[in-house]
């Protein structure tokens, strides 16, 4: 019987299948912050055992640290003692840490692809529903609660049900103006926020081969806004050259002994999927949401719509009276207050180069206060050796140093009240950027776009 390629990773990592019950799945690599860890070190260390196979894991803080004056003391209180707990977990127990200031200091989902830890046909865990992110080398990469943070610690395996899974083939050339960010946005738009409910999504097709290794990440990294459990794309030559020689990459030799092993991690011909959509390119234009949630987004020069996929009447209704919008206005136009440029959908260097490349010449609307954040210490460094930087405070823009920064309200970057943000992130709940902030997801060019001008508008190259 032919096999998917969640099949075959899948089967491979299965220790122990019980009867009538889940599978016990092997965890190749475990990813943890400072957010999610501190309980499940504190129930292990009750029970007198510490982690199983601490080289298996690796940590850094960025979900509550500061993205300005890193190298003084964090100011807030319950944020230097998340931190700082961290750094005695780890050490406690021998795992590899990347405190703030060191050069693999980062976003989880940003730093395990940088550093070579995220490698091929691996099972990736974290406690942090974005992880799906990892999928895009061709992975089995999810977020998991606390207790299954403490479990992946004891045993390095977590008991899991083999979830349904779904394709989602886009062929066809996008438009010079389309970003990886916005054929997540479209699909979603298409979909809704439950149109892959409890799937493992692969996916396939023209576009996906094209892509860049960074533009996976931001298509995995989103594949839950659609309650997919996780998104994964097939590995090939892109992903094999963007790994070779990283900082925990198998050494050259043996990397190209395992190259070949990797080349098989594909679906079948004849596999069959619980799920299967098709799209076209051509149809995807460049995006950005109205509402609520990741799954009310159009077209940025369209108009905003009377009904959103899988949102009744009245959540709608209450999405637009939140935003402060209305059905058949025009988002073109829009005036906005903030930009922030970041997240681990939309940190990495190419995120940069595109803003970059948009905003140069130009200068930054006086009115809007822009935060560009590097996912990681690595892409800060790669911004200033490419002149990024120089270009960016050219136009008016500071950099921030690296963090999680303003996708969510867990540290000092937070969105004023009723106030808009054109957002890189991920999500666009009520109150996800701050209390009673507006966000409006985007890509990088509506992004830079936005802050040149003051208010929403399509790129012109």
């Amino acid at each position: 019987m032919d096999k998917t390629l969640f099949d075959k990773i899948w089967e491979a990592h299965v220790v122990k299948s019980l009867q009538d019950g889940p599978d016990v799945l092997y965890v190749d690599r475990h990813l943890i912050h400072e957010v999610t860890s501190p309980q499940a070190f504190s129930a292990l260390r009750e029970k007198g055992m510490k982690v199983f196979r601490p080289q298996r894991t690796f940590a850094t803080c960025d979900h509550n640290t500061p993205t300005q004056d890193q190298d003084k003391p964090i100011s807030d209180p319950a944020s230097a003692q998340a931190v700082d707990t961290l750094a005695r977990n780890t050490m406690e127990n021998g795992i590899t840490f990347f405190p703030l200031g060191d050069p693999g200091n980062g976003i989880v989902h940003v730093i395990g692809p940088e550093q070579g830890i995220v490698l091929c046909g691996q099972t990736v865990v974290c406690g942090d529903s974005h992880t799906a992110t990892h999928g895009a080398f061709g992975n089995i990469a999810f977020g998991i609660g606390t207790s299954e943070v403490e479990m992946v610690f004891a045993t390095q395996c977590l008991m899991q049900n083999k979830p349904r899974q779904a394709r989602i083939t886009v062929d066809g050339r996008l438009a010079p103006d389309v970003t990886p960010k916005d054929v997540i946005l479209y699909i979603i738009s298409k979909l809704g926020t439950g149109g892959c409910t409890g799937c493992f999504v692969e996916y396939a097709g023209e576009v996906f081969r094209n892509m860049s290794m960074e533009g996976r990440m931001t298509v995995c990294n989103m594949s839950i806004e659609m309650g997919a459990k996780g998104g994964l794309v097939a590995p090939d030559d892109t992903t094999f050259e963007y790994m070779k020689g990283r900082r925990f990459a198998p050494s050259e030799e043996e990397f190209a002994r395992m190259v070949p092993q990797w080349r098989k991690l594909k679906t079948d011909d004849d596999a069959v999927f619980d799920v299967e959509h098709t799209f076209d390119a051509a149809d995807i234009r460049p995006m950005a949401t109205y509402g609520t949630n990741p799954g009310m987004g159009m077209a940025v020069d369209g108009v905003i719509p009377s009904e959103a996929v899988g949102c009744d009447s009245a959540s709608f209704d209450k999405a637009l009276a939140y935003m402060d919008f209305r059905s058949g206005e025009r988002l073109v136009g829009k005036k906005i207050d903030y930009v922030f440029l970041g997240s681990c959908t939309n940190g990495r260097i190419e995120d940069f180069r595109a803003f970059a490349s948009a905003v140069k010449g130009r200068r930054k609307a006086p009115e809007v206060t822009a935060w560009l954040v590097p996912g990681s210490k690595q892409v800060e460094a790669m911004i200033e050796a490419e002149g990024i930087g120089d270009v960016l405070r050219e136009a008016g823009f500071e950099l921030r140093q690296p963090g999680c920064s303003a996708c969510l309200a867990m540290n000092a970057d937070k969105i004023p009240q009723g106030k808009y943000c054109v957002s890189t992130s991920n999500r666009n709940f009520e109150g996800r950027q701050g209390y009673g902030a507006r966000t409006i997801l985007a890509g990088p060019l509506v992004a830079a776009e936005a802050a040149v001008n003051g208010y929403i508008d399509i790129w012109k190259k």
